[in-house]
Parts: structure tokens; C-alpha cells; sequence
């Protein structure tokens, strides 16, 4: 899903918190990683369409998705999981900036999680893609809150940081994003890679990721 704005594509990536450039992953390294993210890099997955990236390998990931089966998921897609990391947050405002953050300040979540995932194609290649699981205390609140999430210039939330992949340089810009709401919780997620990698396929990887039930 690529949010839009008079009719034309807005990444995400495009966000500007009060201070500096924010993609979904940073706003500046700096902030990012006293927020506990950061800014990620690297390769993408170029598999050809009709691969990773059809409806019938797409719905057979979020199948697996939604059994919590993450490397199975990827699998599906004709990925491999290079590397997983979680963590589990009691507040939300420490890890969102912009208008999220004081959305969280005044709305204080009741949990947050966040997952980041590298995944590659066996030719070198590599997707990275984050997911964040937002818990609310009411139902009306995580709707508010993906109304503005997926707004332009709303801000976001943090991916967790990886050294490694920060290295790699790889760029959020929100074109390949999902966001799903269940209830009270709310699910964000996006991938992206870098050199020439099959859109289709890193659509594929955010649509199935945000299948994920919370960890």
C-alpha cells in the first residue's frame, strides 16, 4: 500500500518530525537511536513476478503469517530469513516521533512490540522489513491511531536498530507499507532493499509481515 496525497504517491519515508528527516525508521540516527531505532540499509530481493511475489504465493505466506510462522512466511515468498530481532515495550511515546509521538502522550498505549526481519533470495540479495504491533487500551483509540499513521507527514514509529544493517545503508520510503488494524491492535509494517529489487516482491513481504499476530 503507498499512501497518497492529491491523488499522487507520498512515501512515508517523506515524514519530517519537528527536528530533521524522518523516515520510518529515522529521523536522524542520532534520535533514532536514543528512541531505541534506527536507521536501516541494505540489498532487496529481485525475484521474478509470478514468483515470490504472485497472489497464490502472497496468500499462502499470509496464511503462514498468521500462524506466527515467520520464516515460513518468507519462505513462501522465495525468501530466507538471514536474521530476526524483537523487543517488547511497555510506552510507546519513547519509540514514535512526530504527530504519533504526542498522539502517544496523550493516548498512552498499553504495549508496544517491534520485530525487524532481513530476509534474502539466494543470489545476494536482501529485504529488510519491520513491523511494529501497537496494543491500545480501546479499539476506537488504534483506529484513531492508524487514521494518522497512515497519513503523510504524521510521523511514526521507530524500527528497532541493527548495527549490521545500518551499515548497509538501506532507505524506508513508505512505498511498500501496510498497516492492519485488529481491535485494539494495531499492526505497521514495511520493507524495503536497496539496488533494483521487483516492487511486486517487497509489496509482497510488507503485506505478509503485517499479518504477523503480536509476539
Amino acid at each position: 500500500m503507498v499512501r497518497t496525497v492529491d491523488g499522487k504517491p507520498k512515501p512515508f519515508g517523506e515524514d519530517k518530525p519537528p527536528k530533521g528527516r524522518a523516515a520510518l525508521l529515522a529521523a536522524a540516527v542520532v534520535g533514532a537511536a536514543a528512541a531505541g531505532g534506527t536507521a536501516l540499509s541494505g540489498g532487496a530481493a529481485s525475484i521474478e513476478s509470478g514468483g515470490g511475489s504472485s497472489l497464490q504465493a502472497r496468500n499462502a505466506g499470509k496464511e503462514s503469517a498468521r500462524k506466527g510462522k515467520h520464516e515460513d512466511a518468507m519462505k513462501r515468498l522465495g525468501l530466507k530469513t538471514l536474521k530476526k530481532i524483537a523487543k517488547r515495550e511497555l510506552k510507546c511515546a519513547p519509540y514514535a516521533f512526530g504527530q504519533v509521538r504526542q498522539f502517544f502522550l496523550r493516548h498512552p498505549c498499553k504495549a508496544l512490540s517491534r520485530m525487524l526481519l532481513a530476509v534474502g533470495d539466494g543470489a545476494g540479495n536482501t529485504v529488510v522489513v519491520t513491523i511494529a504491533w501497537v496494543r491500545m487500551p480501546k479499539a476506537a483509540e488504534a483506529r484513531d491511531l492508524r487514521d494518522l499513521a497512515d497519513r503523510d507527514g504524521s510521523g511514526n514509529i521507530y524500527a528497532l536498530p541493527d548495527a549490521l544493517l545500518k551499515r548497509a545503508g538501506v532507505r524506508f520510503t513508505g512505498e511498500h507499507y501496510e498497516s492492519r488494524l485488529d481491535g485494539s491492535l494495531l499492526v505497521i509494517a514495511e520493507a524495503a532493499g536497496g539496488g533494483h529489487p521487483d516492487p511486486a516482491v517487497l509489496d509482497a513481504a510488507a503485506d505478509v509481515a503485517a499479518a504477523f499476530p503480536a509476539p
